[in-house]
């Protein structure tokens, strides 16, 4: 898949759809979200499109939709955002640029492999929870449950278990020819002991059993650990996106 302005388009689309906020409005094209505060992609407005004539306008709409929940106004901005000169206007009028993030694609492998200590379910259950939760700040850990509740449909839970205990875990959700990997996070005392790269095999034979071509996955750049860990399993980098915060 050649990393061309639509694939980076559809590639951030799938992203939005595959974490959806309990709340959201569309501005002029723009999804604004909200989930009560935690997740920065629930929480900010996703400008993958804008069909208004007033950027400056929808501006101070979403501000204003934010302010009456008691949130400051963030925007996430990638290298497809509409209007090109979103970025600008944002920073012109004082909102704080945020941590680099960067999207990684891969292409599915003709055999992925299996992975017999990962199990896969529809549904998450308390264990599952756990182990993703624990390494969540309060915000983002009270604000999952109702986005994880209104994923949709074509999604899978994976459990890395040793013996009864589910010790890692990671979320996948299609989208097409795309296939997320979301969620994963490891237990602290089973770290560095090939539970993630575990999961990443099973998400990646599921997906294509879905009959996706390609993985992708958003992290912060800054997670050095994460990052060695999907380009050693094939993932590349797509494109950088961050977030523009207004200053409270």
């Amino acid at each position: 898949m050649r990393t061309t302005r639509d694939t980076l388009r559809r590639l951030e689309r799938a992203a939005v759809a595959s974490w959806p906020a309990p709340e959201t409005a569309d501005i002029d094209g723009w999804l604004w979200r909200y989930a009560s505060g935690g997740s920065l992609r629930a929480n900010s407005v996703a400008a993958l499109a804008f069909t208004g004539s007033d950027p400056q306008r929808a501006i101070d709409d979403a501000a204003r939709r934010y302010h009456a929940r008691g949130a400051v106004a963030r925007f996430t901005l990638t290298c497809v955002s509409e209007p090109a000169d979103l970025d600008a206007r944002l920073a012109a009028r004082g909102y704080a640029r945020g941590e680099e993030h960067v999207t990684m694609l891969k292409r599915i492998a003709a055999s992925p492999g299996n992975s017999p200590n990962v199990a896969c379910a529809q549904a998450y259950d308390s264990h599952w929870l756990a182990v993703y939760l624990a390494g969540l700040g309060p915000g983002r850990a009270a604000a999952a449950p109702a986005i994880l509740a209104r994923l949709p449909p074509r999604r899978m839970f994976f459990a890395c278990r040793r013996g009864a205990a589910v010790i890692g875990c990671g979320l996948s959700v299609v989208d097409g020819e795309l296939a997320s990997v979301q969620c994963m996070a490891t237990r602290s005392d089973a770290r560095r002991q090939g539970c993630a790269r575990a999961v990443l095999r099973a998400i990646e034979a599921w997906a294509a059993g879905e009959g996706a071509t390609h993985l992708y996955l958003q992290a912060e750049l800054g997670n050095v650990g994460a990052i060695a860990l999907y380009r050693g399993g094939g993932f590349s980098l797509a494109s950088r996106y961050h977030v523009r915060s207004e200053r409270p």
